[in-house]
Order: C-alpha cells, then sequence, then structure tokens
C-alpha cells in the first residue's frame, strides 16, 4: 500500500536494460537510483523505456510496462492480439514472444523457484531443463494457439464484455479472443450485450459438443432473456451476498453440466466446475503422473484435491479388484460428479471436505502411492507432514504455480522425500502460467 508521505512514481518514465525473466510474467531491470522494476511487455537483454505502474519512492521494488523498445530481443514478434500491449487486455503475457523464446522463458522461472525456495538444480529435480509444448500447440512465430476451453470474461457497465486488465479491476473490451477455442468463439458471447451481469463464462466441452454459459449478475441484476449463436446450456450464479464459498447455481435451460473426455472415459463437470482448460491437458497430465507413479495391482492409492476424479479413475482401472484409491474433495458440487463418474470402480470412493481434516478421520496410516493437485497456493507444511507420514513408495505433485511446488518440495525434503523425476508443460500457451508434474519417492530410494 502507497505511504501517504512518500510520492507515488507512477507515470514516471526510465530508459532500462533489461534482465532476467522473473515469475509473474514480467522481467527485472533496475533504476540507475538502484530501484528494482519488474516491467512487462518486453524480453530480457532488451534496452527499453518503463512507465511506472505501480510503486512510490523509496519502495523495495516498483511495476512498470515497457512503453518504446529500444533494441528488441531476437525473440520478439509483433504480438498478434490487436488488445494486447502496455495498458490493455492482462491475460496473455507473452504475446510479444516468439513461442519457443515463451517455454524457455517458463523454463528460467521454474529452474530460479526451483533454486531459490527448495535449494535444487534442474539435475537434482529429475528434469531436463525443457518445457514441453502440449500435442498440437507447434505454432508458426507470430500466431497463438487456440487452446482455451473455457474463458471467464468481465463486464464493463455498458454490457459489454471483455477481459481485465492487469492487475485492475478495469475491463478491456474485446470482439475477439484469440486464444479461445473454437467452441467458445462459436458462442458468440462477444457479439451481444449482457446488462446487469459481472461476468460470463462460456464453456466448450473438449470430447462433446457439449457447450455452456454461466451468468454471474451484479447486485440486483435481473437475467436476461438468452439468446446465443448456438445451441447451450445457460445457467445463472446468484449472489450470495459476499459470503463464500457457496454459490446457488439455478438451472435456466439445458443440462447443468458438460461432459469431458479424457483417459478414455467420459466426465461429467458440473456448475462450471474446475476443469484444464487447454483441451490435451487432462490426458498429458495423466499420463504423466501414471507413467511416474507405476501403479501396480493391489496399490493402495490416494489422489487428494480430486476434483471431479480424474486422477482417481486412472487410478483406480490400474490398481485392480485388490488394490484401493481414495479421493479427496472439498468443492460438494465436484465431489458429487466425482462419484458419478467412478460408480462403475467399486474399489474407489471419494470423501468431501478439506484434506487436512478429512485424511487424519479416514485414520489411514499407510498408502502405497499419492497423487496431489494442490490449489494455487500449494498443499502447505502441515499436509505435507501428514502425506510423508504415510511411508508411500511414490508421490506424484501436479503443480500450476512453481514457486508453491518449489516450497513444498522444501517441506517434502525435510520429511524425507525428494524428487527423481519433474516434467513441466505449456498448458497456457502465451501466459506465464506453467504446469509441473513432480515425482517424489523417500530419500535414499532409487528412482
Amino acid at each position: 500500500m502507497q505511504s501517504e508521505s512518500a510520492p507515488s512514481l507512477v507515470g514516471q518514465e526510465y530508459e532500462v536494460e533489461v534482465g532476467q525473466v522473473a515469475h509473474g510474467g514480467h522481467c527485472v531491470a533496475r533504476t540507475d537510483a538502484g530501484q528494482v522494476l519488474f516491467v512487462r511487455h518486453t524480453l530480457p537483454g532488451e534496452r527499453v523505456v518503463a512507465r511506472v505502474t505501480e510503486g512510490e519512492e523509496g519502495a523495495r521494488f516498483l511495476r512498470a510496462d515497457a512503453v518504446r523498445v529500444l533494441t528488441a530481443s531476437k525473440d520478439r514478434v509483433e504480438p498478434p492480439c490487436p488488445f494486447s500491449g502496455p495498458g490493455r487486455c492482462g491475460g496473455c503475457d507473452w504475446q510479444h514472444a516468439a513461442p519457443g523464446a515463451q517455454r524457455r522463458l517458463k523454463a528460467a522461472v521454474v529452474a530460479e523457484q526451483l533454486e531459490r525456495l527448495a535449494g535444487l538444480t534442474p539435475e537434482e529435480a529429475g528434469w531436463d531443463g525443457t518445457v514441453e509444448p502440449a500435442p498440437g500447440d507447434k505454432v508458426a512465430k507470430g500466431e497463438v494457439p487456440q487452446w482455451r476451453t473455457r474463458v471467464q470474461y468481465a463486464v464493463d457497465p455498458d454490457g459489454r464484455v471483455g477481459l481485465r486488465k492487469h492487475r485492475s479491476h478495469e475491463v478491456e473490451v474485446i470482439d475477439e479472443c484469440l486464444i479461445a477455442a473454437p467452441g467458445v468463439s462459436e458462442l458468440g458471447v462477444e457479439k451481444r450485450l449482457w446488462p446487469d451481469m459481472a461476468t460470463v463464462e462460456a464453456i466448450a466441452a473438449t470430447g462433446s459438443h457439449d457447450r455452456q454459459v454461466i451468468l454471474t449478475p451484479r447486485p440486483g441484476g435481473r437475467l436476461p432473456i438468452v439468446e446465443l449463436d448456438k445451441p447451450v446450456s445457460v445457467q445463472r450464479i446468484a449472489e450470495t451476498g459476499g459470503r463464500e464459498p457457496v454459490k446457488q447455481v439455478h438451472r435456466v435451460h439445458g443440462r447443468p453440466f458438460v461432459r469431458e473426455r479424457a483417459a478414455d472415459r467420459t466426465w461429467r463437470v458440473g456448475e462450471g466446475g474446475f476443469w484444464q482448460g487447454h483441451p490435451k491437458a487432462a490426458d498429458v497430465l495423466v499420463e504423466a503422473v501414471m507413467r511416474g507413479l507405476m501403479p501396480r495391482k493391489g496399490d493402495m492409492a490416494l489422489d487428494l484435491y480430486c476434483g471431479v476424479g480424474l486422477f482417481a479413475g486412472a487410478l483406480g482401472e490400474r490398481v485392480g479388484d485388490q488394490g484401493a484409491v481414495l479421493g479427496i474433495e472439498s468443492g460438494k458440487r465436484a465431489v458429487e460428479d466425482a462419484r458419478h463418474n467412478l460408480q462403475d470402480l467399486e474399489r474407489v470412493r471419494i470423501e468431501h471436505g478439506k484434506v487436512e481434516q478429512v485424511l487424519p478421520r479416514t485414520r489411514i496410516t499407510e498408502a502405497d502411492l499419492i497423487v496431489l493437485d494442490p490449489p494455487r497456493a500449494g498443499a502447505g507444511r502441515q499436509t505435507v507432514g501428514q502425506l510423508a507420514a504415510l511411508g508411500a513408495r511414490r508421490i506424484a505433485y501436479v503443480a500450476c504455480d512453481p514457486a508453491a511446488l518449489a516450497r513444498d518440495l522444501g517441506y517434502f525434503a525435510e520429511q524425507g522425500y525428494r524428487p527423481v523425476t519433474l516434467r513441466a508443460f505449456d498448458l497456457f500457451p502465451v501466459t506465464h502460467h506453467v504446469e509441473c508434474v513432480a515425482i517424489l519417492v523417500p530419500t535414499g530410494k532409487g528412482a
């Protein structure tokens, strides 16, 4: 928060040499006075004019945008999206970087977080240092893949949809999102007005023709009569007076869920519940987790933060009739969907609640395999301690944030577990996000 006595530097411009990439979609530079600048819309090695967007005199660091590029990197491309750039849409961090350069930047971030927070080199983490593209995402320089199957649009006071500007509630109105999957674009959400709505979420399921639009009204807003370009399930999320996490969803027409396809199964995902946004992500992650865990018939396995049961299903099919899988998930609707999705697997059980609360109540004292896919903040020291006490042969940690992963790897090291393999995947092209899968074993055990 800005001090009342320190003058704001917002709008101040500095000519700077840009250094290494940092976690969050920006690069590091320094002013002549030594203040650290986190600069967006630039690349390592460039010389740019950076305009401060947040910060004050004496602050430890400032945030800035590169508003003029004086010396460009060979990896720079013209952003294909007309809504990208300083002060514009905050959805894509690397529109100005060639596809290969984006993956190298993400790899540098993962390596830096592992070193700084876990004290691990890539070799010590069992990682080859690369970020793997998703199948089919190898696009030409200056192009972007249409991967985003779930887009939540913000709505401005005039009812026009767009996306939030970086670190802002202000809406950048758009008429097209270039990274949206074709099924999302076909809904035509951007082509109509949405008065009284706070957000409009468009979902295009993978492996089925299911489409869904979820409307969240402003306080006192009324649901509009919905006419879209394609037949679609439309739902309204009612106001909850600011109380979280409960949201009431009222079905307007169509199914209250979409059907996704992955790992040779069909998955029901209701009420806009969590599912990976990239159409290939679920299969990519299941393959990486199963290859790393190497399940055996008769294994006892845990799937923590299990969502609608993706990894529990894959494990259940592999451990067989003599094995067992327990999934734990805090979202009530996700638990209902997981139980529906896995009802054919008699040895799979799904429990509702927070992992750190439910796991002790199960009285489970040992497990052969564990997979955890925690929220962005990570699992945390307490939960890591609970898991390590179970003595699993292998643990698969699926992470959407390299900083949280690295912190938790440090906690696992304290509890006697080390990574033997780590893979990183570019499942969020042109953004700074990167997905990782780390496989851990007890210290002293071989791969």
